[in-house]
């Protein structure tokens, strides 16, 4: 099935290819590009936090767009970078957008239906992606994006997370109170067929997700592609916890 058979999710505008040169920091990258067939070096933005080991490596080819403001330090932004022939979606300030997307259009039965969708809401020591209100019921929903696969399985986070640990206490927290709580996993791997939470790169983040998941906290992995400047939606995919082996 090819992607243009799947629902499109979002449109994002790339403006060039390059190649990583090196990645100095976790928000800086020095990607070459060919700018009228001169070579140059510029200096990239890259909005997530994660090592992302398998896609910004040097010689491997990424995606940039453009910055807006023409006074930033970095003149470009990273979008995506290429693994097993896939582009592969490296950039979270888009994940608000898709997760929005999937809540719009009802994309998991148990989040549909919503009288009300408020994004950004405080709940303990921690601002929470979504709180939705449903038939007098209240479910908080946190999101995450999931970059990184092993053979074909999912994988998260791809560094350790103390921050995603605290988002699932708060969730347990929310079941305990007797309301609802949901992850929702943006797996950006295509070739993935299962998810499971990192238990080698963060065995405390992996334990407190499997217990979320006993406790209730409802966690559903949502695998998307990005091709031709566009991100499709392809299926829910299914939860691999306790034998993270590869599947083939």
């Amino acid at each position: 099935m090819t992607p243009n058979t799947h629902p499109q999710v979002l449109e994002i505008h790339t403006d060039t290819e390059g190649t990583l040169i090196e990645r100095p920091n976790r928000f800086l990258a020095i990607v070459e590009i060919d700018d009228n067939g001169i070579k140059k070096q510029e200096k990239v933005h890259v909005h997530d936090p994660g090592r992302l080991i398998d896609v910004l490596y040097p010689g491997n080819r990424v995606l940039l767009r453009k910055a807006e403001n023409p006074k930033r330090k970095t003149a470009w932004d990273m979008i995506a970078g290429r693994i097993s022939g896939n582009w592969i979606l490296i950039n979270s300030a888009f994940h608000r957008q898709i997760s929005g997307w999937v809540l719009e259009n009802d994309i998991v039965d148990f989040l549909s239906n919503a009288d009300s969708i408020l994004p950004e809401q405080k709940y303990g020591d921690s601002r929470l992606d979504y709180l939705i209100l449903k038939e007098g019921k209240s479910i908080w929903v946190e999101v995450k994006g999931c970059t990184l696969a092993e053979g074909r399985v999912a994988l998260f986070p791809d560094a350790p997370t103390t921050r995603g640990k605290r988002h699932l206490e708060e969730l347990i927290n929310v079941v305990d109170e007797g309301n609802e709580a949901a992850v929702i996993m943006l797996v950006l791997r295509p070739e993935a067929k299962c998810f499971t939470p990192n238990w080698k790169i963060d065995p405390e983040f992996s334990e407190t997700m499997l217990r979320a998941s006993e406790k209730g906290v409802m966690i559903f992995p949502l695998q998307f592609t990005f091709k031709d400047n566009n991100i499709y939606y392809l299926s829910e995919i299914p939860l691999c916890f306790k034998k993270p082996e590869i599947i083939e």
